[in-house]
């Protein structure tokens, strides 16, 4: 008979990015028995993956973190995936040694975001990456020496991303940013007064002299046969083909929600909707980080700490944050504006475009359909192995900004791919448990 182990905490943290780790140290701080599971081996998220090669700044506030968490009272669980819930306070959880019961009196999502890809036609040639996943397939051994590269879409994904490839020998043929001049001058007077921020920008902007940035500028196709060889731009106006042997696009980041909506929190516009204490709609379970809405690492980390306080039931001490967590949420609504996708973008897709990669699910089969649910009746878009995290987001944006249909409301247990060998140990578990 296959079993399941049980472990108990008073407060589970579930994400070891930055706000998951503030929460957990947080958390232990008060006293409380604290559980920190992730999927990494490591903890650190995306933004602090072991090996990142970043600033000076960055790596010691990393290092700092890491360092608390290694000396709190908190248990990390690495390689750990959360994948349904089992009762009120419990989940089920899978890692290396098998499955998992994971009780809590409270928990902590700091499921984090991922980027949001929007689909034009090329977008599915070898070589084409999303931004920040082809900087984790540098980080884990791709080489990119002597490759020219071109990034397009929007943010400050594209700097960061652009001076980290030139530092390991690529060619950045070209940055080109959907926002306008207009727009970024604006939110220049945000950079100013933040120093810290005001720096990283200026050695950005030192490291890319040679790479040309763009403003205004968005991709429209990307050319090739058996991968990426030229990658066109548009401003409105006249279009350009950049010659490169690599391409690299980000259109934002988009929260984490599936897990949240297992849990039954309430998000609205694909976000994670919290109070004051960063509880959800539901008693019991707090949110953390960029679930909650896009604000960066500083944002994260405040509010990690605000929602472990809380979690472990000690909002006094979580009254003294709430000041800087009102004033770095506003820098995280200054981006917002600054970065906004233009409604040309909604006109990227061809007829023959694919959409959902997953199932070969074309523009054409979909541009009729009014919502998930149809979508995957009609066109099984949304039901391959991302199910619906790459195309569901993207759909959201092409179908208008009055639509909130391609919600996370028809996420089902498990959240993430599982063993069969762990759902027939919660069958055998349940069994157990029930009276004969």
């Amino acid at each position: 008979m296959n079993s399941r182990t049980r472990k108990t905490c008073d407060v589970l943290v579930i994400g070891g990015g930055p706000a998951g780790i503030a929460a957990a140290i947080s958390a232990a701080e008060t006293g409380a028995s604290v559980l920190l599971v992730d999927d990494n081996p490591h903890p650190g998220g995306q933004i602090w993956r072991a090996g990142v090669e970043s600033s000076g700044a960055h790596t010691r506030q990393a290092g700092g973190w890491m360092s608390r968490l290694c000396n709190s009272r908190a248990a990390f669980l690495p390689s750990t995936v959360v994948v349904a819930m089992l009762g009120r306070n419990s989940v089920l959880a899978e890692n290396m040694d098998g499955a998992l019961e994971i009780e809590y009196r409270s928990v902590v999502l700091a499921t984090g975001a991922r980027e949001l890809l929007l689909p034009f036609p090329g977008w599915t040639l070898p070589n084409v990456f999303a931004a920040g996943g082809l900087q984790a397939l540098v980080k884990s051994g791709l080489s990119v020496r002597g490759q020219r590269i071109v990034l397009a879409g929007t943010g400050p994904l594209l700097l960061a991303v652009a001076a980290f490839l030139q530092r390991q020998k690529a060619t950045v043929v070209g940055i080109f940013e959907q926002s306008n001049l207009a727009r970024l001058a604006r939110f220049s007077t945000h950079v100013v007064a933040r120093p810290a921020i005001l720096w990283e920008a200026l050695r950005y902007k030192m490291e890319l002299m040679a790479a040309p940035y763009h403003c205004g500028w968005w991709p429209i196709s990307a050319e090739g046969g058996d991968r990426v060889r030229a990658i066109s731009v548009t401003n409105g106006r006249v279009k350009r083909t950049i010659a490169c042997d690599m391409s690299a696009c980000s259109f934002n980041l988009v929260p984490n929600t599936e897990l949240p909506s297992i849990f039954g929190c309430r998000i609205t516009g694909g976000t994670l909707e919290t109070n004051e204490w960063q509880q959800t709609s539901v008693e019991g379970i707090f949110s953390a980080g960029e679930t909650t809405g896009i604000a960066g690492v500083d944002a994260a980390l405040i509010e990690g700490r605000i929602a472990g306080y809380c979690a472990a039931g000690k909002r006094e001490q979580a009254v003294r944050l709430l000041p800087k967590r009102r004033k770095l949420q506003r820098w995280g609504l200054a981006v917002e504006r600054a970065f906004a996708l233009r409604p040309e973008l909604r006109n990227l897709p061809q007829a023959d475009t694919i959409v959902c990669r997953c199932e070969d699910v074309p523009w054409s089969a979909l541009r009729c359909v009014h919502d998930a649910r149809q979508a995957k009746l009609y066109t099984r878009c949304g039901m391959g192995p991302c199910q619906g995290r790459i195309c569901g987001t993207a759909l959201r944006f092409l179908s208008g900004p009055q639509t909130d249909c391609w919600s996370s409301d028809l996420v089902r247990p498990p959240v993430f791919p599982v063993r069969t060998s762990t759902l027939i140990a919660n069958y055998d578990a349940q069994n157990q448990e029930e009276p004969s």
